[in-house]
């Protein structure tokens, strides 16, 4: 049990507590003006102690900074990409604001404030990523006692405006491929096996089954400040998609004269696809011509290509497991959150099928008025 003692100043009487800390070493805390504040603060203590909640004020005046690089060297299994990613935000937006506070003084409401600003300067979706660093570095500390709570908990976010994503059709993609020439053939694989372009680059020659029309997807790379830097795919989950009998002589025509480990997409010398080029040489371009002939076209991305997949599964009638399989998300409720749109139209089908099947047994059927007795 810890003890409140008074002691003498020139700006008058002061009290002090001391206390040991759950490892024993004895510590103190002075500057109390009255002694029931700090017999308050002393029985605070012994509370926090006994429910294993107690945080030592040493472990809280650890800068935001330095608690930057814990936090990241104690994630592990990230992707390249993602750390990367954490590194940018926590140089361009965190450590700029919070790198020089000790984590023991960061308020929720200067969090909050925080939040606010960004959310006058940025996208919505980039102050969610932003906020969602800081907070999980904040957790982290939590979690390792060096606080006793989250401040960046429970804070009001800014809403996302979902941009319409572009769904191309059939004929859509035959103008796009036919736009893009000689790599005609690469849209057209992205728009019908859903592959992300990480996947796509980084397929080789001994994971594709032409003969059943399967790739096996077990390998993504990305580019990372100029670096590729090669990994699992996004999900940590290989998979197998199954290609559309079309794309078999353009996949032939790439994998003739490779080996195994060779990569069936190249660029003209033979080196590894990079997205940024790609999209400024062929995917721009292709897309320029294409809107020159046809304004109302839509403005679309690569990636917008792997959306389309999902939308043309589903218009031929693939189920939500299914597209959930090809596209290599983690679950069908995570496809049905992000296609939500594309199913409303299976609900459709559904509600005709049941009054396809019932009509026989309904059709021409009166209904009597209903007597509803003690229900009114």
């Amino acid at each position: 049990m810890g003890s409140v003692e008074s002691y003498d100043t020139a700006k008058g009487r002061r009290y002090r507590v001391r206390y040991r800390t759950p490892n024993n070493r004895q510590t103190d805390k002075r500057g109390f003006r009255t002694k029931r504040d700090a017999e308050e603060f002393l029985a605070g203590v012994e509370t926090l102690k006994a429910t294993g909640e107690f945080v030592s004020s040493t472990h809280s005046r650890i800068l935001v900074r330095d608690w930057a690089q814990v936090w990241l060297s104690s994630l592990v299994n990230l992707k390249p990409t993602t750390r990367s990613g954490y590194e940018y935000t926590l140089g361009k937006h965190i450590l700029p604001r919070w790198g020089s506070h000790r984590l023991g003084d960061i308020s929720h409401a200067q969090v909050q404030h925080w939040v606010s600003e960004l959310s006058q300067q940025l996208a919505a979706s980039t102050v969610r990523q932003v906020y969602h660093v800081l907070a999980s570095m904040l957790k982290f500390a939590v979690r390792d006692r060096k606080l006793t709570r989250n401040p960046a908990e429970d804070i009001k976010l800014p809403r996302i405006t979902k941009r319409r994503r572009g769904y191309l059709t059939h004929e859509q993609v035959a103008v796009l491929v036919e736009a893009a020439a000689d790599w005609g053939d690469l849209l057209a694989t992205l728009a019908y096996t859903g592959l992300r372009w990480g996947e796509l680059a980084a397929l080789r020659v001994k994971n594709v089954d032409l003969a059943h029309r399967r790739l096996s997807i077990v390998e993504s790379v990305s580019e990372i400040g100029g670096t590729l830097a090669w990994g699992t795919p996004k999900s940590d989950e290989s998979r197998v998609v199954v290609a559309p009998s079309f794309l078999v002589a353009p996949l032939k025509r790439r994998m003739t004269g490779k080996r195994g480990d060779d990569l069936v997409f190249t660029t003209l010398t033979g080196t590894p696809m990079r997205n940024n080029n790609f999209r400024h040489r062929v995917f721009n371009p292709a897309l320029a011509k294409v809107r020159e002939q046809d304004p109302l076209f839509p403005v679309v991305t690569p990636h917008d290509l792997r959306h389309t997949a999902a939308s043309l599964a589903v218009s031929a009638g693939a189920n939500v497991k299914a597209v959930q399989r090809m596209l290599g998300h983690a679950s069908a409720a995570m496809t049905l959150d992000v296609y939500a749109d594309l199913f409303d139209e299976d609900l459709n089908a559904v509600s005709d099928a049941l009054d396809r099947e019932a009509a026989a047994h309904f059709a021409g059927k009166v209904w009597p008025e209903p007597d509803l007795g003690p229900l009114h």
